[in-house]
């Protein structure tokens, strides 16, 4: 094996382009590894474990872009090298003659000087230097999508207040996707106008709802997501609030829907509150029997209900998901599996629907254990005889490696290991489409998850993320997933459904109520 490595220095990239070359480097024939970050002493300590020897990486710092590659010989490794720097080149603005994109060298004041027309700046910078960014940004009268995560909580709390003393937005730490004016910002799905406008706490779950609004024929006016810890007790909701006063005052905007995993319940209550008079859906996942809506707000406590219930409001009726000949198919797999498997699985690339899942099964096969945040105590591997699901965006699984939404091969090897374990009957699989997704998740997913079916094997239970105008195609992808054997079904909430219909053998649960 042949080991070589570049460097572009001062050159920062944001991370959705580090993994888009990191991937256009790993397709290249021949390449066993590939990285394209920075060079921050975690990543250099990746590099070296990987084999790069400690005198290449002797000077590099953590302003510097580094591509490195593991191939079969040098030609291969030069190939990779070229393929992962066109990549990188051209997910930015411009290159100038020596390769080195003209944005990374760009300051905010430059950036805002070229672009005077400009509203919103994108932060992506590593977690210590984004508040700095994001305050700069708002002192340039811009809001902010922040997608940088591993910003403290007291800054997060700091950020916001600079935004709502100055009538802006902050979008985020961690928000990965957001739709303003028709502009899908981080992952977003190609969507329809329309008059409902999302906000979101939950990166996965504003996607899910977009795209079920779309295909469901309702449309989609603005997208906000406000990071994950904006609900906590902590920072009070101050951009959730703001969110939905700006979706009150939007014309293109009927109705709210409001998307959050479990929020603190004083700030729920109060955010709820300022709602009151509005056409607001609010998706609480997980929610509480007994939680007190405001007049006019409706509750839901999952993806699918919330959605079906701001159709409602728009008087418009939500296709029937509980009738997609299901129940066969269900009967069919468990037959097919053998009485002596009765466990379910789930590797999701979502984190929103990773926890979705959780309460789903939770409600219909008992306690299901998990990596995400919220169920950190229960801690990996799963024990035997138990059921699991993984949320595999979470850093313990990212480290060194492409999110799964950019590269589905970073799933498969989970997918073999949990099929082979002779207690599982049914694995969970979710396949996001969308801009800055795998441009054909299923081609890779499908193939393996005919091999874990394969003599016997646990059965896969997969759901499409996406809407159809995403550039994936999504039927294409259901239909590849559909030969392969997989059951394909219409809302992420259903595959948990599904998947614990076949671990019981109760096949009735494919009709249960949302």
């Amino acid at each position: 094996m042949t080991m070589a490595i570049t460097f572009f220095r001062d050159t920062y990239i944001d991370s959705v382009v580090q993994l888009r070359g990191m991937r256009a480097m790993r397709e290249i024939d021949g390449v066993d590894w590939a990285s394209a970050a920075m060079a921050t002493p975690a990543n250099v300590e990746t590099l070296r474990a990987e084999g790069v020897e400690p005198e290449q990486v002797a000077d590099a710092g953590a302003n510097d872009l580094f591509l490195a590659v593991r191939a079969v010989s040098e030609d291969v490794a030069a190939d990779a090298l070229a393929a992962g720097k066109s990549a990188v080149r051209s997910s930015t603005t411009a290159g100038d003659d020596d390769g080195q994109p003209e944005a990374a060298r760009s300051s905010l004041r430059d950036a805002v000087h070229a672009r005077p027309e400009a509203n919103v700046a994108v932060v992506s910078v590593p977690g210590e230097y984004a508040a700095l960014a994001a305050h700069q940004a708002l002192s340039a009268g811009l809001h902010v999508l922040l997608f940088s995560d591993n910003v403290p909580l007291d800054k997060e709390v700091a950020l916001k207040d600079h935004a709502l003393g100055r009538g802006l937005l902050v979008m985020g730490p961690g928000a990965g996707t957001a739709m303003l004016g028709g502009t899908g910002l981080g992952f977003a799905n190609a969507v329809s106008p329309g008059r409902v406008g999302i906000v979101a706490a939950a990166g996965t779950g504003a996607q899910e709802s977009m795209a079920l609004l779309d295909r469901w024929g309702a449309g989609v006016s603005q997208v906000i997501g406000v990071g994950g810890r904006d609900m906590s007790a902590e920072v009070g909701g101050l951009m959730t609030r703001a969110a939905i006063a700006a979706l009150r005052e939007d014309p293109a905007t009927d109705v709210i829907l409001f998307v959050s995993k479990p929020p603190a319940p004083d700030v729920a209550t109060a955010v709820l509150a300022t709602a009151e008079g509005t056409d607001l859906v609010a998706v609480l996942i997980g929610l509480e029997p007994g939680f007190p809506a405001p007049p006019g707000v409706v509750l839901a406590d999952t993806l699918e209900a919330g959605v079906t219930a701001t159709l409602g409001l728009l008087d418009m009726a939500a296709p029937d998901t509980t009738t997609r000949t299901l129940g066969p198919r269900v009967e069919d797999a468990r037959e097919r599996i053998g009485a002596e498997r009765s466990l379910v699985r789930g590797l999701f690339s979502g984190g929103t629907l990773c926890y979705e899942s959780l309460v789903v099964l939770g409600r219909t096969i008992g306690e299901v254990r998990s990596n995400t945040p919220i169920n950190t105590d229960w801690g990996l591997p799963a024990p035997d005889g138990s059921h699991q699901c993984l949320d595999l965006g979470e850093e313990e699984y990212t480290s060194g490696r492409p999110h799964p939404m950019i590269d589905p091969a970073a799933r498969i090897e989970l997918l073999h290991e949990h099929g082979a374990d002779p207690q599982v009957a049914a694995i969970i699989i979710d396949v996001v489409l969308g801009y800055g997704a795998n441009p054909d998740p299923a081609e890779v997913l499908g193939p393996a998850c005919e091999s874990v079916m394969a003599d016997g094997g646990p059965q896969v239970v997969a759901y499409v993320l996406g809407g159809v105008q995403d550039p994936q195609g999504f039927t294409g992808q259901r239909d590849r997933l559909l030969q392969a054997g997989c059951i394909v079904t219409e809302t992420a909430a259903r595959a948990s459904l599904v998947a614990a219909a076949i671990a019981t053998g109760d096949a009735s649960l494919v009709g249960h109520h949302l």
